[in-house]
């Protein structure tokens, strides 16, 4: 492969990783028990 071709493979695979982890943060949000937990741990810290 050229430069470009693994330039190209390169980019395309952090977008994938970024849409992925996205796409998992906004299936935790569809959880209220995740959410409830996650605001009395952030509560928890003052």
């Amino acid at each position: 492969m050229n430069g470009n071709g693994v330039h190209l493979l390169r980019r395309l695979a952090v977008m994938a990783a970024v849409a992925a982890a996205l796409l998992a943060t906004l299936t935790l949000y569809t959880r209220p028990d995740f959410m409830v937990h996650l605001a009395d741990q952030l509560w928890s810290c003052f």
